[in-house]
Parts: structure tokens; C-alpha cells; sequence
């Protein structure tokens, strides 16, 4: 059995019933806050977010974790496991009723993301692998399907998913560059990666810098586990491990077959400081 299955297993749970959580505010009024940089949470993101917390504190004690609705404490530093969790990824689209919205939780080993879950609570839909032991989606209680990402290796023909509320015209550009005539546009990071990992999709950029380690560590497992690969814009790894929580250079998330070609052409786009 592989090291991380059990880790995996009770993520997945977690996960799920996280979702389910999620989904009982569905159709229902609900609080909503703004946050830091005018962001909204709401009272779902909060209850989601406690069983996800208590839940991985629980069965794993001697690590740290990383939410998105718990201030940094630093704890995270030196750690060897840290959990990163997005109890609701895309919480513009579940206020306004949309479905592009995700539970979303990782796991970084020495700084580098080596699973994850990704759940959508409006059809059941999840994402889940380990790197170097594959990636499977599942919808509902239906059979596990294994994910490998697209051949695709350079245009025409390429399959975008861009972001749905922070897409900038500079995607415009990308699409120029690139010849992409194809492109829809989601809102939850974790869903517009885990269509690149189930080949849906060939490549997601976003070239902004308001993501955040716990947008991509887990998208980044499932997707690697595929066979994909996530860099920023310059073509270099994401980082789990410093004090900075922001993606600063955008994402790059692609099959793996088109990344190096990817990133030379965005090269004399993002030379300059970047949206």
C-alpha cells in the first residue's frame, strides 16, 4: 500500500462531508463578510472550514495546518507535513448561485504538494490523487475513473480554461500567442485544474497574482498525478514553504506535453510586472 494512502482516504472523507456541509446552504440565505482585499466568505466557508480543520487535526496531530479562513501563525515553518485547505474555492460563484465552486484540501511534504482532493458540492464531482501513484475522478457513488491528462503537445488546438471573475485581457494575448480558439472560463482554481487532469481541457494560465499556496497545492497533486504540470509564468515551481502565501508569478497548469511551449510564448508577454 502506498505511504499516503491512508492520508489520502481520510482526505477524500473529509473532503465529502465538507462538501455536504457546503451544500446544505445552498438556496438558503447565508452572512457574508469581506475580508482582506475585499474578498468575500461566508457562514458556509466558516462551517466547512471547522470540520475540515478539526477533522485533519485529528486524525493527523502532529501536523500543521494552512486554511485560508485561519490566520498564518507561522506554525507552518519547518514543518515536514503542513495541510492546506480552501474549504470553499470560488465562493463568488456559490453567493451567486453558480456551480464553479469547490472543497479543496492538500497536503505538502518538504514544501512540495504530494496530494490531493478537489470536490464539487453541486454534483458530487471529485478530483483526488498522490504524485508518482496516479490521479482518479469520481462523480457521486459512481466507479473511480483514472485521470491522464491530453497528448496535445503544441497549436492549433489547444483547450483553455481561464479564470471567470479575475480574467484580465492579457489572457487575450495568451490566446493570440498561442492560437487558441477554444476557451471557457470557471471560476474554482481546483476545477479548472482538474479538467486539464481528466483531458477535458489542455492548459489553464492565469497570469494574475492573487492565488494563494492553498488555491494549487492540492489541484497541483491531482494534476501532476495525471501526468500535467504546474509552474508560475516563468516556468518555475510553485512554493509551499516561505512566508509569502501569494502564487506572486500566476499559474501555469498544462498537460505536461505543451508547458515548455507554453511558457516561451508567454515569456514576452509577462516580462514586465504582471496583472
Amino acid at each position: 500500500m502506498n505511504a499516503l494512502a491512508r492520508e489520502l482516504a481520510v482526505a477524500h472523507d473529509i473532503a465529502l462531508a465538507a462538501a455536504a456541509v457546503v451544500r446544505s446552504y445552498v438556496g438558503r440565505p447565508v452572512e457574508i463578510q469581506n475580508k482582506a482585499g475585499n474578498e468575500p466568505v461566508t457562514e458556509a466557508d466558516h462551517a466547512a472550514n471547522r470540520l475540515i480543520v478539526e477533522r485533519l487535526a485529528s486524525d493527523f496531530p502532529d501536523d500543521m495546518i494552512l486554511s485560508e479562513e485561519l490566520p498564518d501563525d507561522g506554525s507552518r515553518h519547518g514543518a515536514r507535513r503542513v495541510w492546506m485547505v480552501d474549504p470553499i474555492d470560488g465562493t463568488s460563484d456559490f453567493i451567486l448561485g453558480d456551480s464553479g465552486y469547490a472543497v479543496m484540501i492538500g497536503l505538502c511534504v518538504e514544501g512540495r504538494p504530494v496530494l490531493g482532493v478537489v470536490s464539487q458540492p453541486t454534483n458530487g464531482k471529485t478530483y483526488a490523487g498522490i504524485v508518482g501513484e496516479g490521479a482518479w475522478m469520481q462523480i457521486g457513488a459512481g466507479d473511480r475513473v483514472p485521470l491522464h491528462t491530453s497528448a496535445l503537445a503544441g497549436p492549433p488546438g489547444i483547450r483553455l480554461v481561464a479564470s471567470k471573475s479575475h480574467r484580465t485581457p492579457r489572457i487575450d494575448a495568451v490566446r493570440r500567442a498561442l492560437r487558441i480558439e477554444d476557451e471557457i472560463n470557471i471560476g474554482s482554481v481546483g476545477l479548472k485544474i482538474g479538467l486539464v487532469a481528466e483531458a477535458a481541457r489542455d492548459l489553464y494560465v492565469y497570469t494574475g497574482g492573487r492565488t494563494k499556496m492553498w488555491d494549487t497545492c492540492g489541484p497541483e497533486a491531482i494534476l501532476v498525478a495525471a501526468g500535467g504540470r504546474v509552474t508560475d509564468v516563468d516556468g518555475r515551481p510553485l512554493l509551499y514553504a516561505g512566508a509569502d502565501l501569494y502564487n506572486r508569478r500566476g499559474i501555469v497548469a498544462s498537460n505536461g506535453a505543451l508547458h515548455d511551449v507554453v511558457i516561451a510564448s508567454l515569456a514576452p508577454l509577462v516580462a514586465a510586472k504582471i496583472d
